[in-house]
């Protein structure tokens, strides 16, 4: 995409993020989003073919999002323990701050796309958790003989699914039981992993 294209994809992009966010998948129109974004209609089917095809697009600028800001914290020296909790600390106030988003996110994906669209969208989060996996493993920090591929997969995975847990359930929680439910979890990963 040329730098027109692409900032005419990112209006759309941010437009759509915006209606869903506010009106919920189901009563977002495209002509809502396309006037928001300020594109004529058309412009809209150069890019998706349907309302359902945009939602890949936001689950991929989420989790980008998300792993943009666990790489900025992740320090170079930083074991593979602090790494898991930068994980679980970033995958929470992302999922917190865009429940709502990735609430239809998940329905979407499995409506409108294969799951593996949803694996390529994750791809380069697996990878970059791999290679620190690696690290850990090579430097003798976790035990050699595991499958690197796997592990990263199951840690992303249970941290995502503890998170949505956590906040998609309507019940009221305390500031100190979200600080106990994310310890364990570490804790939990810790003891896995070791």
């Amino acid at each position: 995409m040329n730098n027109k294209q692409e900032t005419k994809y990112e209006l759309i992009l941010n437009a759509a993020f915006e209606q869903m966010k506010e009106k919920g998948f189901e009563k977002a129109s495209i002509s809502q989003i396309v006037k928001h974004a300020g594109v004529a209609q058309g412009t809209f089917y150069l890019y998706f073919d349907s309302k359902g095809a945009i939602v890949p697009a936001i689950a991929e600028r989420i989790l980008n999002e998300q792993l943009e800001a666990i790489q900025q914290e992740v320090k170079k020296d930083d074991s593979i323990f602090q790494i898991v909790q930068v994980l679980i600390d970033q995958t929470y106030q992302v999922t917190e701050e865009h429940k709502e988003v990735i609430k239809f996110c998940y329905s979407g994906i499995a409506y409108y796309h294969s799951f593996q669209r949803w694996e390529d969208i994750y791809r380069p989060y697996y990878e970059w958790l791999e290679s620190k996996l690696n690290i850990a493993m090579e430097a003798g920090r976790i035990p050699m003989g595991r499958s690197i591929t796997h592990l990263a997969s199951f840690i992303i995975g249970l941290i995502e699914q503890s998170a949505e847990t956590y906040f998609f359930t309507d019940a009221k929680k305390s500031a100190e039981e979200l600080t106990l439910y994310k310890k364990e979890l570490y804790d939990f990963i810790e003891r896995a992993i070791s």
